[in-house]
C-alpha cells in the first residue's frame, strides 16, 4: 500500500472509507502524511456508523448507539489498497476499509464481512462462486425544479426518450464515458460493455466476471460511487435510483454467477442446454430466499416503484431458459458457461448484500438438493405467480421472519437492516415523491 504512495507523488490527501447498510460510504479526510498510521494500525469510529439511515442519522433504539454507550470499533485497510480518486480535483488516495471489534472478530454488521461470510461458506465445500454485475443508472440534469435529461455536451439539444442500444445517445456523452473507463482502468474496476437503455438518459455497463465475489461487490460498489463523483465533474447528476422517471424503465443491479469445483470446472455445465442437477438445486435456493430477500433488492421507497409489469423488472417468482421477464435467467450460450441471472435487484442496492443475498440463497439451494419448479416459458408478467412483496411494508416483515434470510446473515445485520428501514418508512411517510427523489439521487 505504501508502494502506491511513492509511485504517485502528486497524492496530497487521503480517504478511508467504508460501505455502511445502505452502500453509502462513511469515512475520513486525512492528510496523506498520515498514510502509515492508518495502514499500520487502521483507524476507529463507532459501529454504529455503518447503521445509519439514508439521511446520516443514528437509528433510535438502535444497541450499537446509547445502550452500548456508541463504542468504536477499528477499521482496517481491505486488501484492495489505495486507489486514486480521478472526480476530485486534489490528488487523492481512496483506501476502502471495514470494521472489526477490539478484540479483532469481524464487526457482523459490516455488509463486506456478511460477503465474506458466505464466500467462506462456498470455500468450505471446495467451492468457488464466478461472479459479473451489470449497472444500469441515469445521467440527469437536476438543476431544476424537475429532473431532466441532461443536453448533449455535442449538441447542446435534449433527447427526450429511451434509446435503447442507440449510438448517438453514447456519443452525445463521449467524453464523460471516456474519461470514467479511464478511470476505471486506473481504481482497477474491469469495466467492458457500454449501452444506451430504455430510459432517458439510461446507461448500462458490464463489470467482467471474476472468480472473487469480494473483488466482484467491491468493483461495484467503488464503480457507483466513480460514477456519480465523475458525473458532477461534468456539470450534471448520475443516479442508480431504481425509477427516478414514473413513466420510464427503472435501474438494475444483474447479477450473472456460475460456481467453479476444486478442478475449476464450472458444475452448472453438464455439458447439454438443460444443465446440472447442481444448476436446478442453485435456481430453487434463490426462488425460496426471493420473498425474503426482497428488502435487500429493493431497499427504499423508491424502490417498490420499479416493480411494474412489462418493464423488464420481474414481479413474479420464477425461472426460465432464456427469458428476461423471468426473475431467474438461464442465458443461452455454451454449455461451458452455464450460469444463472438474478435480475431482481435495483439499481439503488448495496452490491455487497445482494451479492451475499444471492449466493447465499444459492448455497442454501445447493446444500438442501432440491429442485425447483419447472421453468416457466413465454411473458412471466402474464402468468399466475406467486409474488415477491408488492411494497417496503410487507418486505422488512418478511425480511425479518425469513428462515433462508437467517441462513444467509448474521441475526446482527438483520436486526440493524430492520430498524435502519422500519426508521426510514416511517420517516419517508411524511414527505413527497419530489423530497423523497431529492434524498435518493446522490445517495443510493
Amino acid at each position: 500500500m505504501h508502494d502506491w504512495l511513492i509511485e504517485n507523488p502528486e497524492i496530497r490527501a487521503i480517504r478511508v472509507a467504508a460501505s455502511d447498510l445502505n452502500g453509502v460510504a462513511r469515512g475520513k479526510r486525512m492528510p496523506v502524511r498520515f498514510a502509515d498510521k492508518v495502514t499500520e494500525t487502521g483507524t476507529r469510529f463507532p459501529l454504529s456508523v455503518l447503521n445509519l439511515d439514508i439521511w446520516g442519522e443514528d437509528i433510535e433504539d438502535s444497541p450499537l448507539v446509547m445502550e452500548s454507550g456508541d463504542r468504536d470499533g477499528v477499521l482496517r485497510p481491505t486488501e484492495r489498497g489505495f486507489m486514486p480518486m480521478p472526480w476530485l480535483e486534489t490528488p487523492t488516495g481512496l483506501l476502502p476499509i471495514w470494521m472489526y471489534h477490539e478484540d479483532g472478530r469481524p464487526f457482523m454488521g459490516d455488509p463486506r464481512h456478511a460477503l465474506a461470510d458466505v464466500q467462506k461458506r462456498f470455500e468450505a465445500k471446495g467451492l468457488t462462486p464466478v461472479v459479473a454485475v451489470e449497472l444500469e443508472f441515469f445521467l440527469i440534469d437536476d438543476a431544476g425544479t424537475r429532473l431532466r435529461v441532461p443536453p448533449s455536451p455535442r449538441s447542446g439539444k435534449r433527447r427526450v426518450a429511451g434509446e435503447i442500444l442507440s449510438l448517438r445517445a453514447l456519443d452525445q456523452f463521449d467524453a464523460f464515458f471516456t474519461e470514467l473507463y479511464d478511470a476505471c482502468e486506473a481504481m482497477d474496476i474491469p469495466a467492458d460493455t457500454a449501452i444506451s437503455e430504455a430510459g432517458l438518459g439510461q446507461f448500462e455497463i458490464n463489470l467482467m466476471h471474476q472468480a472473487d465475489a469480494l473483488k466482484a461487490a467491491d468493483d461495484a460498489w467503488l464503480f457507483k460511487m466513480l460514477v456519480k463523483g465523475m458525473a458532477r465533474k461534468h456539470g450534471f447528476a448520475a443516479s442508480f435510483m431504481a425509477k427516478p422517471y414514473e413513466d420510464y424503465a427503472g435501474s438494475g443491479l444483474h447479477m450473472h454467477f456460475s460456481v467453479l469445483d476444486g478442478e475449476g470446472r464450472n458444475v452448472f455445465d453438464d455439458g447439454t442446454e438443460r444443465g446440472s442437477d447442481m444448476l436446478r438445486h442453485a435456481i430453487q435456493g434463490c426462488l425460496a430466499a426471493m420473498p425474503g430477500a426482497t428488502l435487500i433488492f429493493a431497499p427504499h421507497a423508491n424502490s417498490y416503484a420499479r416493480f411494474v409489469p412489462g418493464a423488464h423488472a420481474p414481479t413474479g417468482i420464477a425461472w426460465a431458459y432464456e427469458n428476461r421477464t423471468a426473475a431467474i435467467r438461464v442465458p443461452s450460450g455454451p454449455t461451458a458457461a452455464r450460469r444463472i441471472e438474478h435480475r431482481l435487484a435495483g439499481g439503488d442496492v448495496n452490491p455487497y448484500l445482494s451479492v451475499a443475498a444471492v449466493l447465499g440463497a444459492a448455497l442454501n439451494g445447493i446444500e438442501d438438493r432440491q429442485d425447483p419448479p419447472a421453468p416457466i416459458t413465454g411473458n412471466a408478467y402474464a402468468q399466475d405467480l406467486p409474488r415477491v412483496p408488492a411494497n417496503w411494508s410487507d418486505a422488512i416483515d418478511t425480511f425479518e421472519h425469513s428462515k433462508e434470510v437467517a441462513r444467509i446473515f448474521a441475526p446482527e445485520l438483520v436486526a440493524n437492516m430492520v430498524l435502519t428501514k422500519r426508521q426510514e418508512l416511517r420517516e419517508m411517510a411524511e414527505l413527497s415523491v419530489e423530497e423523497q427523489t431529492e434524498i435518493y439521487l446522490d445517495t443510493v
